[in-house]
């Protein structure tokens, strides 16, 4: 076990860290492994396109150094705010972190928030400046912001490119020097941490685990402590290039487990493994995830509805972060109100429930959770307007703050103060990093944030603005139910919960933006947008006419009148009746106002 490295990479989205970790696994491969593709650990389409990891992964790796064979752990981790859990869950299965700062670009908020997350479970990090071969690179600038980051010697950073293969052997070497083995007795009763797990149509749930204690070995009979299921270990083995079985493995180890489960609701990420006749104390787990955003979805074809929840329990496996329980839309039918972590996290679930489980789906108008303080006392938490109660009976609402931080080059920072201003923001800190890189901090309603706040920041700031968050608690503000109204039946689908001072401002658009989106009718269709019983915009989409006058050429008014009044009739009579069919377009206009 002495030989046996278990680290994950921390870096931004953007510091070319999963070139990098390829880079490593070339080096380390044997000759018939070393075709690689490039993104090779990034292995959905999604993240390929996109040029983000969105779902961590584990590779082990074989070194000889010194004489020794090593067996390395690699977990690389997402970058994005959005999916911090899954850097925190790599960070709990680990010893040491690669941290990866962009030579040209120096350190992000987002670097700074998993470098504490990292320091915050005793890792050992090990600091590396990647894309120096780059020309506008600034190795001794940055390098002088690591050294001010985390106090290491500028002995301790290793220079790199994964591009052009520099500094691979160097940080190899720092791995099997630096990082600690991990500590655990394997002649002691089981314990193993489930750290992920991912959905296999042929063979089931695969189980990805690090031993702590103890030795697991195939065919024995293992039991899964917060559930308190039993089970066989068919197979188990270490997640290589491919899997490879292997008969026992021993603490420290990193690995899968398949046992033929078919239920997705018997595997919660963050339980411990243990045998059957010889159990063991459970591991601490993970956090429970707190969902920041929330918003229905739907299927298309309300007959879809079990389809959706069966493709909804398999993404969830994959991403414990997703949140849902069932809910009802008087608009849209049976669907799922979901808590996911951020805006991003919201669009590549919907994506990956339409390329993986083939499910069209309607996504409404995202919120966050209120806390609703009603004349009588009570405490409700409404993450829907449609669980907002009557205005009558609201003593108070309180919404969530969160505490954003912010680092830019010097020339950005008043447009971003004006647009963290508009968005309710308080200024509480400024800080020069450097002459040119400063850090903001502004306390915000995280209601604020959900939309467009981050694509705004990176606009203004030409993509060098760097975006961190973390809550803080909930605060009274003035906070509003707006409706939305079509022909005076309420679309819950389309509601909003607002700051009372902007609801004018969106009600209009709206109205605007779904008078241009709702195809014409033979009746006149009212587009309404209300607080409680006060009506504050309208718009009108004008019915389709039959011409009724075009065979009267001449002759007296009067004959004219008739007919008009005759065709009046029809139309309110039609009005009562119809139907007002509301294209998808409609639902995703609240999401692109502006």
């Amino acid at each position: 076990m002495k030989n046996i490295r278990n680290f994950c990479i921390i870096a931004h989205i953007d510091h070319g860290k999963s070139t990098l970790a390829d880079r490593l696994l070339e080096f380390t491969s044997t000759v018939a492994e070393r075709e690689m593709q490039n993104q090779l650990l990034d292995n959905m389409d999604l993240e390929r396109e996109r040029g983000i990891t969105i779902k961590s992964h584990a590779i082990q790796m074989n070194y000889h150094y010194k004489g020794e064979d090593y067996v390395l752990n690699l977990i690389d981790t997402p970058g994005h705010v959005d999916f911090s859990y899954e850097v925190s869950r790599s960070i709990a299965a680990c010893e040491g972190a690669l941290l990866i700062v962009d030579s040209s670009q120096g350190i992000e908020a987002q670097t700074i928030s998993n470098l504490y997350l990292a320091i915050g479970s005793d890792l050992e990090i090990i600091p590396v400046l990647n894309k120096i071969d780059l020309p506008h690179a600034m190795p001794e600038e940055v390098s002088d912001q690591i050294i001010d980051l985390i106090g290491c010697d500028r002995e301790d950073i290793i220079h790199a490119s994964g591009k052009a293969g520099i500094g691979i052997e160097e940080i190899l070497n720092a791995i099997c020097d630096r990082v600690p083995a991990p500590k655990g007795d394997p002649a002691a009763p089981l314990q193993a941490l489930i750290f992920d797990s991912v959905f296999n149509s042929y063979r089931g749930i695969e189980v990805y685990f690090r031993i702590y204690n103890g030795t697991l070995k195939k065919g024995e009979k293992v039991k899964f402590i917060n559930t308190g299921k039993t089970y066989e270990a068919d197979e188990i083995g270490v997640l290589k290039l491919n899997q490879e079985p292997r008969k026992e493995m021993a603490a420290g180890n990193v690995g899968y487990l398949i046992s033929g489960i078919k239920n997705a609701k018997e595997v919660k990420v963050g339980d411990t493994i243990t045998h059957v006749d010889r159990p063991a104390v459970g591991i601490q787990g993970f956090e429970d995830v707190k969902p920041m955003v929330f918003a229905g979805i739907y299927p298309v074809e309300t007959s879809e509805y079990e389809e959706l929840r069966a493709s909804m329990e398999k993404l969830q496996l994959n991403d414990a972060s997703l949140v849902w329980e069932p809910e009802t839309s008087a608009a849209l039918g049976f669907g799922f109100r979901c808590g996911f972590l951020g805006m991003l996290h919201m669009e590549i679930v919907q994506e990956r429930l339409e390329r993986e489980f083939d499910m069209t789906v309607i996504t409404t108008v995202p919120s966050v959770q209120f806390h609703v303080h009603t004349t009588k006392g009570e405490l409700l938490k409404v993450s829907a307007p449609s669980e907002m109660p009557e205005p009558n009976y609201i003593d108070h609402i309180e919404e969530p703050f969160i505490k954003a931080q912010i680092i830019s080059k010097a020339e950005y920072v008043g447009p971003i103060i004006t647009l963290c201003m508009e968005k309710r923001g308080i200024l509480k800190n400024q800080t020069y990093l450097t002459s040119d890189r400063v850090e903001l901090s502004f306390e915000m309603p995280l209601a604020e944030i959900v939309f467009d706040f981050f694509d705004k920041l990176k606009t203004i700031s030409r993509g060098y603005a760097s975006l961190d968050y973390e809550l803080i608690g909930f605060r009274q503000s003035n906070m509003v139910k707006l409706d939305v109204m079509l022909n005076g039946e309420p679309v819950d689908a389309l509601s909003a919960i607002v700051h009372r001072e902007k609801a004018y401002d969106w009600g209009k658009r709206l109205c605007e933006k779904l008078r241009e989106l709702l195809p014409r009718q033979m009746f006149e269709i009212a587009i309404q947008a209300a607080i409680g019983q006060k009506i504050i915009a309208r718009e009108t989409v004008k019915a389709l006419r039959k011409n009724v006058l075009a065979k009267c050429y001449g002759g007296d008014i009067s004959r004219k009148r008739k007919l008009l009044e005759k065709q009046k009739k029809g139309k309110k009579r039609m009005r009562q009746v119809g139907n007002v069919e509301i294209p998808q377009e409609a639902f995703l206009a609240v999401l692109k106002l502006d």
